[in-house]
């Protein structure tokens, strides 16, 4: 193979970093789409507070064929010098309300004070001072003390993180502490998911640039981009449909990726069957029908064999799982097919859209038609290389460039986890998976008080070349609000019943679970018990606590404040190994660690009910319009009341089981105005 560098890339393309509020050093985020978790205890510090993940960045030479030839480390193979550029923002309170993608069918119905800009109050240049902005950084090899990245919020200092160079000249960027606030909370308390007026956080994105001298030559790599996001609070285990699966899938419908011509069963199907297994740690729906010993238990040493067969025999079975994949042109809006997971267009009570569900990626959907009909390659569980370092250097950049994005979700954009909607266009992209970025000579145009969704769309609109910001502007402000409004079994109380699952659909529950087995219980599950009765364990291991139990009261709109302060309080989802060695459960169990906060019933907030009456006075504060005698917010509350009353009649449940309110995120077209 050619070994003169004629290219320098940097990867990952997209790199994750998460905040966290703890003071020990950050780890780096998975580097391998095969890499495990972190040993028990990694993503908390002594006191309960979360460790933040850090984003690497490495560079790679490629000779005139595309061929990787090897990284790239200062002092080593002709290296001489190395200059990186990190410039990160977050312009969430300067952007945009988000109510639903604006490129799905259903936003032409949303109305204009739905598109209007987050703080319309702040006029003309005052708007620059919602910008949170860190400048552009430079740093150089041997340069290991950190770099502040940091910058402020109508006079407000705000620390975004900080960069730093490793030895050999990688790139490590670090995110902020996660804290949100509002610079006049008095007079703006917490009332909506996404778009609380005054309220900031610390998430935030922006370019990674990079410059290499070799033997004398100085060229500028192929850039990158990091995104600083939420923290992942089950980082064992992967969404259904990972943003590298809906990237892979944009790239190859536009052609500028190969489809796998002959899907293999453990490099392509298993994976993807697995994490329907393995969200049986975060969602106790998905445990019932896909976990340990279950009716659609994928990982089962008989079921893989029949499912890995291309055979005739086992052609039925293969097109049985197939055909309970959502097809939109069939299913309509029936929440019965898998997976079963909110969509973008996901409202509460009735579904009125296809998309109230999840469908797999359209390339997903195509290997899978292939596996059912036999048309695929056999072969061993897959092994890969949990250690990116050990792998060929021809194929650790597309690892690194996956595993980044295998950890973040493509489930719901409404608005999602790490990034939203506008990442599935093309237009965003100079090339597979990286970021276009744009330079200083092409400013963003204003786009007036109200986003027109023809200008969204428009070649001059925001889904073309990026700045500092502009991947996570549009999600929630602040992020904990979605966090703790990502629930499950959402309903309005006329859709309660024998045909009521309390437990599903879901949105994101890889990132942000929904029930969890808790460390209690698994110390059951790992003692072998005297005398033989193993019905305390198996009912320890079946047993499953709300994750967000920690909430207290009943009222939606209180609950997200508490998120703000105690987000860091909930428990990590981690795996730990049973040592019993009896064969009767799982050789690994995924636990949630030890809760910072009080003890909580194991079943509170399990219903989640949406209550479209007490939106009148929701809204009518948040434009000016309420005329009432009476306060909006007592108007809100006492309806949320009534309505926990009558759920309680009608379930059975006591009032710590129910959480109930108005989410905007769930009338995204304000049906119940």
């Amino acid at each position: 193979m050619d070994q003169q560098i004629v290219q320098v890339k940097i990867h990952p393309a997209i790199g994750i970093a998460r905040v966290g509020n703890s003071g020990e050093p950050a780890f780096i985020g998975p580097e391998s789409p095969d890499q495990p978790p972190l040993a028990v205890g990694s993503y908390k510090d002594s006191s309960g507070k979360i460790i933040k993940q850090a984003a690497r960045f490495r560079l790679y030479g490629y000779n005139k064929a595309g061929q990787v030839v090897r990284e790239l480390k200062i002092d080593d193979g002709g290296v001489t010098d190395i200059t990186w550029s990190v410039h990160v923002a977050n312009k969430k309170a300067a952007w945009y309300q988000f109510h639903i993608p604006l490129d799905i069918p259903e936003a032409a119905k949303l109305p204009k004070d739905q598109r209007r800009r987050r703080n319309r109050g702040i006029v003309r240049k005052d708007r620059r001072k919602l910008v949170i902005d860190s400048g552009c950084q430079i740093l150089r090899p041997h340069q290991q003390k950190a770099t502040p990245l940091a910058g402020e919020i109508m006079g407000r200092p705000v620390t975004l993180g900080s960069a730093h160079t490793e030895a050999d000249g990688r790139l490590v960027v670090v995110g902020g502490d996660g804290a949100s606030a509002s610079w006049d909370e008095k007079n703006n308390p917490i009332s909506g998911v996404a778009n609380n007026d005054t309220w900031y956080d610390n998430v935030s994105d922006g370019p990674i640039t990079a410059e290499v001298t070799i033997d004398g030559v100085t060229r500028t790599a192929s850039p990158a981009w990091v995104v600083v996001g939420p923290p992942h609070y089950a980082p064992g285990v992967k969404t259904i449909r990972t943003l590298h699966d809906l990237l892979y899938d944009v790239f190859v419908r536009e052609q500028t990726l190969d489809m796998v011509e002959l899907p293999s069963y453990p490099e392509h199907i298993e994976p993807l069957l697995l994490r329907f297994c393995d969200l049986q740690w975060v969602n106790h729906g998905f445990a019932t029908q896909f976990g340990w010993q279950g009716p659609h238990d994928f990982r089962a040493p008989a079921m893989r064999k029949r499912l890995n067969d291309p055979g005739e025999t086992s052609r039925d079975l293969r097109r049985q799982v197939y055909l309970q994949m959502r097809d939109y042109d069939r299913d309509g809006t029936s929440p019965v097919p898998w997976p079963w997971i909110y969509g973008d267009a996901m409202s509460g009570g009735k579904a009125t859209s296809v998309r109230q569900h999840l469908t797999l990626s359209p390339t997903q959907d195509r290997m899978l038609a292939e596996w059912a009909e036999g048309n695929f390659i056999p072969g061993k569980p897959r092994t890969g290389y949990p250690d990116v370092d050990k792998a060929p250097v021809t194929e650790q950049p597309d690892l690194l460039d996956r595993a980044a994005l295998d950890n973040c979700a493509a489930d719901a954009f409404h608005p999602g986890s790490e990034v939203t909607w506008p990442i599935r266009h093309k237009t965003m992209f100079a090339e597979p998976f990286r970021i276009l970025h744009r330079g200083k000579d092409n400013p963003e145009q204003d786009f007036g008080d109200v986003l027109s969704i023809a200008e969204v769309l428009s070649k001059n609109g925001p889904l073309y070349a990026q700045g500092p910001g502009d991947l996570t502007r549009w999600m929630a402000a602040p992020w904990q609000c979605d966090t703790a409004s990502c629930r499950f079994g959402y309903q309005v109380r006329s859709g309660l019943g024998p045909r009521y699952s309390p437990y599903l659909p879901t949105f994101w529950p890889a990132q942000m679970p929904n029930h969890v087995l808790k460390k209690a219980d698994f110390d059951t599950v790992n003692t072998e018990p005297g005398g033989g009765d193993d019905s305390a364990r198996e009912k320890a291991f079946e047993n499953r606590a709300v994750w967000l139990r920690g909430l207290k009261g009943t009222d939606f709109n209180v609950q997200r404040r508490q998120m703000i302060d105690d987000w860091y309080k909930f428990g990590i989802v981690e795996p730990r190994k049973y040592t019993v060695g009896d064969g009767k459960f799982p050789e690994y169990i995924q636990v949630e660690s030890e809760p910072g906060y009080p003890a909580a019933p194991d079943h509170a907030n399990l219903i989640n009910i949406q209550v479209p009456e007490a939106g009148i006075p929701q809204l009518a504060m948040a434009t000016g319009a309420w005329r009432g005698t009476i306060a909006a917010e007592d108007v809100e509350a006492a309806l949320v009341q009534q309505a926990v009353e009558e759920v309680k009649e009608l379930t059975g449940y006591d009032e710590a089981a129910i959480a109930a309110g108005y989410l905007e995120k769930l009338d995204p077209l304000h049906d119940g105005r």
